[in-house]
């Protein structure tokens, strides 16, 4: 490793439904979002270990016309207060508010940044000067792990249920983002 990449800095990429919060679908008020709980911890333990904290999210319900970028900007301050609070600040949030074919107007549209596409995470790679090949992705869907893997992430970890073992490209799956830091704090 060159002298530069030491310098570079790794980030943990989390998907919010589903990793963060409990996915009740297209959610998009601060009285529908429940943390899952241990996220804190997990958020701190990462922190710790030297991952700076980026959130990259579809937000199809924007495109779809379900809820506002207002709605959603409102929740996501909310977010970032809390998790300031609970000492494990967010380095920044990405979304993406398009879908190609349930979108409406300009929201209705292939987009680069819409998983799984790595558009976002390259976003925060050229904000941040982060090293994606010692950062790492936890999501719930297969196109979490997807955009991780094509922007070059060393580490990939898929949420699900214990009882399932869904086809992936992750490096492993697990119940939750507490058990996906402490595989990933361990390595």
């Amino acid at each position: 490793m060159d002298k530069l990449a030491k310098n570079l800095d790794k980030a943990l990429f989390l998907d919010r439904d589903g990793v963060i919060n409990v996915d009740y679908g297209f959610v998009h008020r601060i009285e529908d979002f429940h943390f899952i709980d241990g996220v804190f911890e997990a958020c701190r333990k990462a922190v710790a270990g030297g991952y700076r904290l980026v959130v990259v999210t579809n937000q199809s319900g924007i495109g779809r016309g379900l809820f506002t970028e207002d709605e959603y900007r409102v929740l996501t301050d909310w977010i970032e207060t809390r998790f300031r609070a609970e000492g494990a600040s967010l380095a920044a949030v990405y979304h993406d508010p398009t879908h190609a074919e349930l979108g409406r107007g300009d929201y209705r549209r292939v987009s680069a940044d819409r998983k799984p596409s790595p558009g976002m995470l390259l976003k925060a790679r050229d904000r941040f000067g982060l090293d994606l090949a010692r950062s790492a992705i936890v999501g719930d869907r297969e196109t979490d792990i997807i955009a991780g893997r094509t922007a070059g992430v060393a580490h990939a970890m898929l949420v699900a249920p214990p009882d399932t073992t869904p086809a992936t490209a992750a490096d492993i799956v697990v119940p939750s983002l507490r058990a996906a830091v402490d595989w990933l704090v361990a390595r």
